[in-house]
């Protein structure tokens, strides 16, 4: 049995990168969403937890939170999810912020249906048939998947690299570039391969790039 049929029988799907985002409605702590109107002219990072009032997510949300600034500042928007009620999830929110000051400011999507889980191959059988596993889904403002990261239920996910990835995607689309391994902002990025000899020739007699040959180029941004 195949992937596809395997994911077909079990009322799953699995979003591929480059993929256009599958749209939906949504009861969240913001209020009801449609997704396609949602965050217009806007990145999103859409994101699931197993479970409220749980300790892995508890610091997971906590840290989304803590940094939400950053994202506004990269003209994202911050969209959690889990297989919980609207009052848990509300319940959830004033208990983090009673106890540690921490407010989760972003919509949680109530997915008592799994209806956005499924659609999106949140939920995989072999780590939990009850709980979405830690996705995270970078969605660019044409509402295409550009990124998707898998965490199981018992590792956390790393803000930095989430944050890191996010400024990445950005900086590839505006400057037309690609980044090499560990890349940070304000590192030099990777120039696209010559295509013909003229590019070729060109490559060769550019000093202002650091070549490791003609095909492995980088320059600032």
């Amino acid at each position: 049995m195949n992937t596809e049929t395997l994911h077909a029988e079990q009322g799953t799907s699995m979003v591929r990168i480059g993929d256009q985002a599958p749209d939906f409605t949504a009861v969240t702590t913001k209020g009801k969403i449609q997704f396609s109107e949602w965050a217009q002219d806007k990145w999103v990072v859409m994101f699931s937890h197993p479970a409220d009032f749980t300790p892995v997510c508890t610091t997971e949300m906590t840290g989304f939170a803590l940094r939400k600034g950053e994202f506004d500042a990269l003209n994202t928007e911050l969209l959690g999810l889990s297989i919980d009620s609207i009052h848990a999830h509300l319940g959830w929110v004033q208990n983090v912020r009673q106890n540690s000051g921490v407010y989760f400011d972003f919509p949680i999507i109530a997915d008592l249906d799994m209806k956005v889980s499924k659609l999106y191959g949140m939920l995989q059988p072999n780590e939990s048939e009850t709980a979405a596993v830690r996705a995270v889904f970078f969605i660019d403002p044409a509402k295409k998947v550009r990124l998707i990261m898998y965490y199981p239920l018992n590792v956390g996910r790393n803000m930095d690299e989430i944050l890191r990835s996010l400024k990445a995607l950005q900086a590839s689309d505006k400057y037309k570039v690609a980044m090499p391994l560990d890349w940070q902002p304000g590192e030099k990025v990777i120039v696209g391969a010559p295509k013909t000899l003229d590019e070729l020739n060109a490559r060769i007699a550019d000093e202002s790039l650091e070549k490791m040959d003609w095909y492995l180029a980088k320059k600032h941004i």
